[in-house]
């Protein structure tokens, strides 16, 4: 029997009909071929459609009865939403009718409450001038019977009626009412005095509400100022007990009494804005001037230090202080800072500048003390005519100062000092930025800065330039020179790195933003190129000493025979050539030890250039045999080996030139101007071939000037 559970969802038509097939006998495959009976699954499908057809019914007609019920049910509430609503409408109107009621009736009652305040006032005012009467014909006959006017435990509405009477008697004639208005003033004052004293004892007895109440009730008197003073007084009463930690101790009193002064007093800023000052004009201002006094003549260091101390915990202490309301002016805590600090900042650069002053001064002194050295002075005319004489000629005047002190490797230059007067500096900087007003910060920054560049780089980086260059060799030595010049270099780079340091992270962020950064480049500036040429000046007269020297090896130890003999050569290059070369090593060495970056390869290509013409101008002084051409190249590619060290391109070439020219030492007569036509020489004037040529001995003999005729 089919029913409608069979077609849940989900439905699959062709595994319905397969499972009816398989349930029907002789519709499967149960039996094989001969077990399948067609006839039999017709009937039953037939049978079954009809049975689907009679189920369809029956839902269609169960559809239609539930589709019934919803349109009987949609009317039923339809018809019901229509009843609520007309029920709404309903108390809406009686809702609005009822707001209309109230309405009238409040305002029957303000009208009624105006008319009842109207007959009371006047009511009310009458029964208090009445009162007011009676207590003033008290004071009017000098018999006080009122018991308010002679309890002492109500003195608060004493003072409020005395405070009437005090008002009411200032409009009175002087001559009728004379004695009485005396005996409402002397009252008056009494009573103020009375509520003062029992302010101040509530205060001792931390009665916040008690203080609360006659503060309230001292507001109305003129002597409530008093009564702030009071408090102030007594808060500030040993509060303070250790001097060392004053700041704490402020910031730990001002929390404490914050909440009572919030409490106590109706204007709680003002309050606390006379607390604050009166702190700072007594309590601080006598523990910054007895700290300043104490050191201010006497040690100027030490006051310094108190003084950026003190000022820079003053202005964080007004930092912290400045969460409380202080009242309308916005600058208040600078102001009292200001006042405190002015008579010590109006001469602080002044005292900066004499305290710096010496303390270079001293460390100076203290390091040419340890060199037992005593400064000399070097620029003076007849100082620079002896040097350029000295220079030019083999004249020494012992102008060396290095000779003088009996040490000829010393510079006179000093790290330590450097880092020690840089620091100061950078200290006195510090001070500047916080204790110069920000309109003379630059110019006192820059009076800092011509300290620094008076003492670390005019009267020590100079001065030691100047000793330097006063005892380099002359351009002729006699002995091996002491170039130790090189060392004043390096020393010189790294002392001014350090001094360039500090103008970038200290003082330019001080005048950046001022006049004076143009100023304080321009300076730096000046000094740089003033020591940069005098460095260049140092370091050529070095070169000149040290090619001098050289050529003095080459003029005492180099023989005409080296290259004259008919001898092949017994060495790799002659006695010459190997000290000349060994010097040249040591003298690199020296130079890529005391420079860097692009001044190290600047002055080894100028190295390399006057070694490369002094070799060639000293191949110029001989005359070569075929055997001694041969040594010559020996010696000139020794040279070459030697200048490649130099790893200057330019050195090099001018070498591999040199040792191609040589060649031609050796070249056979006829194969010359084949030779000289070569891609070697392309670049070279044919006049520079034709003097190589001429410097053999065979010149003549074998007619080689043909080779050079046009």
């Amino acid at each position: 029997m089919a029913s409608a559970e069979l077609f849940k969802d989900p439905f699959d038509p062709d595994e319905y009909v397969e499972r009816l097939a398989w349930r029907t006998p002789g519709g499967g495959t149960k039996g094989g071929a001969h077990g399948f009976n067609p006839q039999q699954l017709f009937d039953e499908f037939v049978a079954h459609i009809a049975e689907l057809k009679q189920l369809d019914g029956r839902i269609q007609r169960k559809v239609e009865q539930l589709e019934t019920n919803l349109q009987r049910e949609a009317r039923a509430h339809s018809e019901k939403v229509a009843d609520l609503q007309k029920s709404n409408q309903v108390a809406f109107t009686h809702f609005q009718s009822l707001e209309d009621r109230i309405n009238y009736v409040a305002t029957k009652v303000v009208h009624l409450g105006d008319q009842l305040e109207g007959v009371n006032t006047p009511r009310a005012h009458a029964a208090e001038a009445l009162k007011l009467m009676k207590y003033f014909d008290e004071f009017l006959s000098d018999d006080f019977k009122s018991e308010v006017l002679i309890n002492p435990y109500k003195v608060r509405d004493a003072a409020d009626i005395v405070h009437k009477l005090h008002l009411i008697a200032q409009e009175l004639p002087y001559t009728t009412f004379a004695e009485v208005k005396g005996r409402i003033v002397s009252k008056y004052y009494a009573i103020e005095q009375e509520l003062l004293n029992e302010f101040k004892e509530a205060h001792k007895n931390n009665d916040v509400q008690k203080m609360k109440d006659f503060a309230d009730t001292l507001s109305h008197f003129k002597g409530y100022q008093y009564c702030i003073d009071a408090f102030i007084e007594e808060s500030l009463m040993d509060a303070f007990y250790n001097r060392n930690e004053l700041f704490n101790e402020i910031i730990n009193l001002c929390v404490k009494v914050h909440k009572v002064i919030i409490d106590v007093f109706s204007s709680p800023e003002q309050v606390m804005g006379k607390l604050v000052s009166k702190i700072f004009q007594t309590k601080l201002s006598e523990h910054v001037h007895a700290k300043l006094k104490e050191h201010r003549n006497t040690d100027p260091e030490k006051y310094l230090q108190h003084l950026y101390m003190l000022y820079g915990k003053t202005v964080e202490l007004s930092v912290k202080l400045s969460q409380y309301k202080l009242g309308s002016d916005s600058n208040f805590l600078n102001k009292l800072t200001k006042t405190i600090f002015k008579p010590f900042l109006e001469s602080y650069i002044d005292v900066e500048e004499a305290f710096l002053k010496e303390k270079a001064m001293l460390i100076s002194q203290r390091f040419y003390d340890s060199k037992n050295h005593t400064k000399k002075q070097l620029h003076s005319g007849i100082q620079d005519l002896k040097a350029v004489i000295s220079d030019k000629t083999n004249i020494r005047f012992g102008l060396s100062s290095s000779s003088s002190d009996g040490n000829n490797s010393e510079t006179y230059l000093s790290q330590e000092l450097a880092i020690n007067l840089l620091q100061e500096t950078k200290m006195g900087f510090g001070r500047c930025k916080t204790l110069s007003s920000v309109s003379v910060l630059p110019a006192n920054a820059t009076r800092i800065y011509a300290l620094l560049l008076e003492y670390l780089c005019k009267q020590h980086i100079e001065y030691a330039i100047d000793l330097g260059l006063l005892a380099i060799p002359s351009s002729d030595p006699k002995t091996e020179p002491n170039i130790y010049f090189l060392d004043v270099v390096q020393q010189t780079n790294t002392v001014f790195h350090l001094f360039e340091k500090q103008f970038s992270d200290t003082l330019l962020p001080l005048v950046s933003a001022s006049p004076k950064y143009s100023d304080c480049v321009q300076r730096k500036k000046k000094v740089r190129e003033r020591m940069e040429v005098q460095l260049d000046t140092g370091i050529d007269r070095c070169l000149s000493s040290v090619i001098g020297w050289m050529r003095h090896i080459l003029k005492s130890e180099q023989k005409k025979s080296d290259f004259s003999t008919d001898q092949p050569p017994q060495q790799q290059c002659t006695n010459a050539c190997q000290s000349v070369c060994k010097y040249m090593k040591k003298v690199t060495e020296v130079i890529r030890k005391a420079l860097d970056g692009n001044n190290v390869d600047a002055v080894l290509k100028d190295f390399g250039t006057r070694f490369h013409r002094l070799i060639y101008e000293q191949l110029q002084q001989y005359s070569f045999s075929s055997m001694g051409g041969m040594m010559a190249i020996c010696d000139v590619n020794e040279y070459g080996k030697t200048a490649h060290l130099l790893n200057v391109p330019f050195v090099s070439s001018l070498f591999d030139s040199l040792h191609s020219l040589c060649n031609l030492l050796v070249v056979a007569p006829e194969n010359l101007r084949q030779v000289c036509s070569g891609d070697q020489f392309a670049n070279l004037d044919r006049a520079v071939l034709h003097t190589f040529v001429q410097l053999r001995s065979d010149y003549r003999s074998a007619r080689l000037a043909k080779n050079f005729s046009q």
